[in-house]
């Protein structure tokens, strides 16, 4: 059994099954995560929801913040910037049946794997974390924010988590306040500061951070032989000269190539670029 995570999606169908053809991926036997936006702005989001919905158990992923957007489209919750790219999945018979499976995805994955140098911990988020939270943190944050999107409240969480502000970190902020920016850290965070304060403006690559910022995963300070893995930040090309933090989203929809990393070895696979 090989477990692969994927990059950034977004709704680029043909690119994906040529990179699990490329891997020998087998659904009965193999398991595929996924890094979050699974659609938006490719050409195929609906074939894309489809076919990892149709893989069952053989598949875990991470709510990214175009998944987000596409239950808040779907519920009403939010009326603009709808993407054409997400008209199909909207006009779909099976959109409700879709977007009631989207919405009981996580925010934030963690699972210890078993590799070719032993057991090793994994966490996955789409985004990334706040600066000082701890792994227990961040997956009890991940938890509020999952509870309220699973609940009958839903819809109204949907409808207030568009925005910005706050963008520091206080364990005392509480309710919609507090699940927009712990929406915002695993959805959209890129670079933030030492305090934990987010800069959601700029999404250039991680060597041209605003004064007094840097990119979020710079002041991790988790257990060091745990392995995360992010996407959201196709500018970066793969790369953040960190050790043990893997960047998944290559820019495939902007013509670039789809990436896929085997946790066994962490060996990389990329489509042709």
């Amino acid at each position: 059994m090989a477990i692969y995570a994927v990059g950034d999606i977004q709704g680029c169908y043909d690119p994906l099954c040529r990179l699990l053809d490329q891997a020998h991926f087998d659904p009965a036997v193999d398991r595929l995560w996924a890094v979050g936006d699974l659609v938006n702005r490719g050409p195929k989001s609906l074939k894309t929801l489809r076919f990892l919905k149709s893989l069952g158990g053989s598949f875990t992923a991470v709510l990214g913040n175009h998944d987000l957007h596409l239950l808040a489209l779907a519920t009403g919750a939010h009326t603009e910037g709808k993407i054409s790219s997400l008209q199909q999945v909207l006009d779909a018979p099976d959109c409700g049946e879709l977007c009631e499976w989207i919405r009981q995805l996580p925010l934030l994955h963690y699972e210890k794997v078993s590799t070719t140098t032993g057991p090793q911990d994994f966490l996955m988020v789409h985004a990334g974390l706040a600066p000082g939270w701890s792994l227990q943190d961040a997956l009890g944050y991940a938890a509020e924010v999952e509870a309220m999107l699973r609940s009958a409240n839903y819809k109204k969480f949907l409808k207030q988590m568009y925005g910005d502000k706050p963008d520091t970190w206080d364990e005392k902020l509480k309710g919609m306040k507090r699940l927009r920016l712990i929406t915002n850290y695993l959805t959209r965070v890129r670079f933030c500061n030492e305090q934990g304060r987010l800069n959601l403006v700029v999404k250039t690559k991680a060597d041209t951070a605003p004064r007094g910022y840097q990119p979020w995963y710079t002041y991790q300070r988790l257990n060091q032989q745990m392995v995360i893995l992010f996407g959201h930040w196709a500018t970066l090309h793969g790369v953040t000269n960190t050790p043990n933090i893997h960047a998944l989203d290559t820019g495939c929809v902007w013509g670039r190539c789809l990436s896929m990393l085997r946790l066994s070895d962490q060996q990389l696979i990329c489509t042709d670029c």
